[in-house]
């Protein structure tokens, strides 16, 4: 089983770990559409199975409406590519999955680096582009089984 996080926006990342939580592949988000697919597909590779976190956000207040209308379309191209790739997935509010991982930041990246650099800063160098989607990638192996069902339904 491969376990995928994705950090979204143009300041975020996308990790993957196995069932063991070692690393497989952790990046930046890639600013090209088909890079995002190829990460994606090159995760089921083999017939493996995968399953994703992607972190649910919402606008901030004060945001441009260009901003928001730039970040809804990559986010709205995450969920496709995910559902493309027969990826399921989850999409969990910073607070659970930080909670999860006793790391809540209250928008501090630093926390969440902090977190990551703890659980893989041997195998990685953890970064703020890669670091909540490292954790997300760990929050995802801990609330999914062996078999690609969620542990725990994310409630909406």
């Amino acid at each position: 089983m491969i376990y995928i996080g994705i950090d979204p926006g143009g300041s975020g990342g996308m990790a993957a770990i196995d069932g063991s939580g070692d690393l497989i592949r952790a990046i930046n988000m890639p600013d090209v559409e088909i890079e995002i697919l190829t990460f994606l597909r090159d995760m089921k590779v083999g017939g493996a199975t995968a399953v994703a976190s992607l972190e649910f956000v919402r606008a901030m207040p004060k945001q441009g409406v260009t901003s928001v209308f730039t970040f809804g379309r990559s986010y709205g191209g995450l969920r496709m590519a995910l559902v493309a790739c027969d990826i399921p997935f989850d999409e969990p509010v910073p607070r659970k999955w930080q909670a999860a991982l006793s790391c809540t930041s209250g928008g501090d990246k630093n926390v969440t680096k902090r977190r990551a650099c703890e659980l893989f800063g041997s195998r990685v160098k953890v970064t703020h582009a890669i670091a909540d989607a490292l954790l997300l990638a760990e929050y995802t192996r801990r609330t999914w089984d062996p078999h690609g069902h969620a542990k725990v339904p994310e409630p909406f």
